[in-house]
């Protein structure tokens, strides 16, 4: 794997994520700066190393910072969160596909005043969103709403298998019920 492949996950002061959708991450040289910079503290390291002439540092898994801030309230709209609302499947034909395999989709499309919002987007796979095309009679199973960060936890298990870091895992589910 290599070295780009090790975002750091960025906690505020109290440990948590400052965001959760998108998730909160610093590529690796971001956080090398935000280090030496005194402005995030090391919670955790991947095994892998960077190295310059005079120093080497193990690279930050996790960090946080050394000042609160306060997190947003709303989720953010970007195509990652679309997909985890719908759960990875076509609105259309309820099938299952990897984020590759799917696209926006306009419920009342642009050609006819549809705005690209939580309300006006589901997620749809390439033949749906074609088929569809600028018709107003084909319905999404379920109309798009904008999502809490609630009901985006509860999707959670919908995130591409690899995606997490095992070291991210203390943080993030902090507000989830443990199984028995």
């Amino acid at each position: 794997m290599s070295i780009s492949a090790h975002p750091a996950l960025v906690l505020n002061a109290d440990f948590r994520p400052m965001s959760y959708f998108p998730l909160s991450l610093l590529s690796w040289q971001d956080a090398v700066h935000a280090v030496f910079s005194d402005r995030v503290s090391v919670v955790a390291e991947y095994d892998v190393w960077a190295r310059s002439p005079s120093t080497q540092i193990r690279l930050p898994s996790v960090v946080a910072l050394r000042k609160y801030q306060r997190a947003s309230r709303r989720v953010a709209f970007t195509r990652f969160n679309v997909f985890l609302r719908d759960r990875f499947t076509c609105q259309y034909c309820g099938e299952e596909f990897a984020s590759s395999e799917l696209t926006f989709e306009h419920v009342i499309p642009r050609s006819r005043g549809g705005q690209t919002a939580w309300s006006n987007i589901v997620t749809a796979c390439v033949p749906c969103n074609t088929g569809k095309g600028s018709s107003l009679r084909v319905k999404p199973r379920r109309m798009p709403k904008e999502p809490t960060t609630r009901e985006l936890l509860a999707a959670k298990r919908a995130f591409p298998s690899g995606y997490l870091h095992e070291s991210w895992a203390d943080y993030l589910y902090w507000n989830t019920q443990l199984e028995a």
